[in-house]
């Protein structure tokens, strides 16, 4: 089993969880995860044995734990790999984006979460639970009283912010909401002093070339693993 991660996007949830989302970790100095209502995200020290047998430990038993790696690993024998994804993560390296003369974007809060919860639920932009809302920043687009584009901040592996759940209601896509939402995420975590980078399908062509359009460039294939305990 292969254990090198350099960079630390390579191992994005362990460095996450270490430095910009250490307020919300639950685990130890090998393994950690997120409360289960926010994400289901794990991370590893490393692909190491003693890193996964930490984490069987920690989690319980009908715990699905996703976890992100730039290698592909050997599954331990005491875990199921449910599912496997593969996903390009992308980094924005060009010049903060003009101010929004629009103001079309809202923050969204507490108040929101139903029609946060059931956006995500039709357009699958990646999990989203009841309380994933405490990573913070996320704004939205509304069409009269109707939430139809969103976007936020996820997982912070200092310097890097995740920008997540990018999401339009199928009845509005083509009229450029995604954009002006993403576009605010960028501008926030500029302002901050970090650098925004984002997960996306590598067969999602669409949203590839839009985010290209923006700014970001390909960094690296990673790998998602769903698995369960045995």
């Amino acid at each position: 089993m292969t254990t090198g991660m350099n960079h630390i996007l390579d191992n994005i949830i362990w460095n996450a969880l270490c430095t910009g989302n250490a307020d919300l970790a639950i685990g130890n100095d090998i393994a950690k995860y997120y409360a289960r209502d926010v994400a289901p995200f794990v991370g590893l020290k490393d692909n190491s044995q003693q890193s996964f047998d930490a984490l069987h430990d920690l989690l319980s038993f009908k715990d699905i734990g996703v976890h992100f790696t730039a290698e592909e690993i050997e599954i331990p024998a005491n875990w199921k790999s449910v599912h496997q994804l593969n996903v390009l993560q992308m980094v924005y390296e060009s010049p903060n984006p003009p101010a929004d003369e629009t103001q079309q974007f809202v923050d969204l809060g507490e108040d929101h979460i139903t029609q946060m919860l059931a956006l995500t639920k039709l357009t699958s932009p990646g999990p989203f639970f009841n309380r994933t809302i405490v990573f913070g920043n996320y704004t939205g687009v509304f069409v009269g009283n109707q939430l139809v584009s969103m976007a936020g901040q996820r997982m912070q592996p200092s310097p890097y912010v995740e920008i997540s759940a990018v999401c339009t209601h199928p009845d509005h896509v083509g009229k450029g909401y995604a954009a002006i939402v993403i576009r605010e995420q960028i501008r926030r975590i500029i302002a901050q002093g970090q650098i925004p980078f984002l997960h996306v399908r590598n067969d999602n062509a669409g949203a590839i070339k839009l985010y290209e359009k923006l700014g970001f460039v390909n960094r690296k294939e990673i790998i998602i693993y769903n698995l369960q305990k045995l």
